[in-house]
């Protein structure tokens, strides 16, 4: 049968690596620092942060906003499976590689969906400024499932391009730094710097002015440059599909198809490794902020250290993972992280004994923050390579939606375990013992790297 010269093209090119993932050599510190001053990096940064921006909120920092409006806290609990639309990123990775942006096509499908997803994330924490929780809270829960549904897609999109406009793996690692880096300043302003202008202006303003620093977003698609082999690679993919039965199977089935055709049997331990790596992060994150009261520290006083000793430890451990990366490989680089990760955990059980004390605090928050950063950025990178052209954005989605349920759903019982470590004994020693259990988590993060990395050679 024949078969249309675009259709073989999507053939030729849609099944192979990203350029990223297909290329891997040692890089020199010169090639590094000659990396960081190209204008991709830049754009990065500003797409990092405005992937960034939505994440808290729609969470953690809403709930806070519903707290102090007296919400009841059960409904507080309800409301917080908005950000569930995060879990679903493997099905807007179809949306976003199998069809063209409408209107903003001219931007290219990558840039085009971008600006779409941004308006999408300002309308709706824009909109949730202008509802007061106690006459409006529907509407204002409305607002908050549309900047996160747009936020989940953005965070697709950029994946995507970030993984696809790399011109190697090193490049790909600075661009991972790059964008933990704009992500994580966002974080902090969702986390710290908004409750500062909260209490000065309010929620409602807060929200407003949050919602308009989109722009920076914005700002960073205009300038960012579409990654052409990609987009021809889509547009011929498109082109090839006739039948719209057979677009939609695709869209959604062909590319976690593609994935396991191209890793075979190694593709599941792949998916274990990555959902198992933040597995303690995950776990510890219900009970930390109430573990902080029960030793004493006061809310200002973590702020400020969050502030002061956390955001540089972030940027130190961004840095460092990215660097780290490109310098001595993802597996050296997954392997430091899963070894300072349960260090750090572990390391939170030594508050039950000194109490609050600042100073031990300000060192482990320095630790804590530099070591999840680090382990953080070298798994995104790592994800990365793992994606093919034409499936991009998809195959990445479900890399992530692997991470993100299975901790989401574990870190569920996590409350559930320290009350049942604490039956007949003070509730500080149970906590601990449950940082101390979370850390030993992190062994099996380790075993599955020392095997990948073993089948990784094995295939070289």
């Amino acid at each position: 049968m024949d078969v249309a010269p675009e259709e073989r093209a999507a053939e030729a090119i849609g099944s192979g690596p990203s350029p990223a993932a297909a290329t891997r050599r040692k890089a020199s510190l010169t090639d590094v620092l000659k990396g960081l001053g190209q204008p991709k990096i830049a754009v990065m940064l500003g797409l990092g942060f405005s992937s960034g921006l939505p994440f808290l909120l729609i969470g953690a920092t809403l709930s806070y906003w519903l707290g102090d409006a007296h919400v009841n806290i059960a409904l507080i609990g309800f409301l917080s499976w908005v950000g569930m639309a995060y879990g679903f990123k493997f099905m807007w990775g179809a949306v976003v590689d199998s069809l063209p942006p409408p209107l903003f096509g001219r931007l290219g499908r990558r840039r085009g969906w971008m600006l779409w997803m941004q308006i999408g994330v300002a309308l709706g924490l824009i909109g949730m400024a202008t509802c007061d929780p106690h006459v409006r809270l529907q509407a204002l829960v409305a607002f908050a499932i549309v900047a996160a549904f747009a936020g989940a897609t953005q965070d697709v999109v950029i994946d995507a391009w970030r993984i696809e406009i790399a011109s190697d793996a090193n490049e790909l690692d600075l661009l991972t730094a790059s964008y933990k880096l704009g992500y994580q300043i966002a974080i902090i302003m969702d986390s710290s710097i908004i409750l500062l202008l909260a209490s000065w202006v309010g929620w409602q303003a807060s929200y407003a002015a949050f919602g308009l620093s989109m722009v920076i977003g914005l700002a960073a698609t205009i300038f960012a440059r579409e990654p052409a082999r990609a987009d021809i690679v889509m547009k011929a993919k498109s082109a090839s599909i006739i039948l719209a039965l057979k677009r939609g199977l695709d869209a959604s089935v062909g590319p976690i198809i593609a994935f396991f055709r191209h890793f075979g049997s190694t593709a599941l331990v792949i998916l274990v490794f990555v959902s198992i790596y933040h597995i303690s992060d995950y776990m510890r994150g219900p009970v930390i902020n109430p573990f902080y009261s029960l030793v004493g520290l006061q809310k200002a006083q973590v702020g400020t250290i969050r502030l002061a000793i956390g955001l540089p430890s972030t940027f130190l451990g961004i840095a460092a993972g990215g660097l780290f990366s490109a310098r001595f490989g993802h597996w050296t680089a997954l392997f430091v992280g899963a070894v300072l990760q349960p260090i750090a955990i572990a390391a939170l059980a030594i508050l039950v004994y000194t109490g609050p004390n600042l100073v031990f605090f300000s060192g482990w928050m320095a630790l804590d923050d530099f070591s999840m950063n680090f382990a953080g950025v070298a798994l995104i990178a790592y994800m990365s390579t793992l994606t093919q052209l034409g499936y991009t954005a998809t195959q990445y989605a479900l890399l992530s939606s692997a991470l993100n349920w299975t901790g989401k759903f574990f870190k569920g019982f996590s409350g559930e375990i320290v009350q049942t470590l604490g039956h007949g004994k003070n509730t500080l020693a149970a906590n601990g013992e449950f940082f101390l259990a979370d850390a030993s988590l992190s062994i099996g993060a380790l075993v599955f790297c020392i095997i990948l990395a073993a089948l990784d050679r094995r295939k070289a």
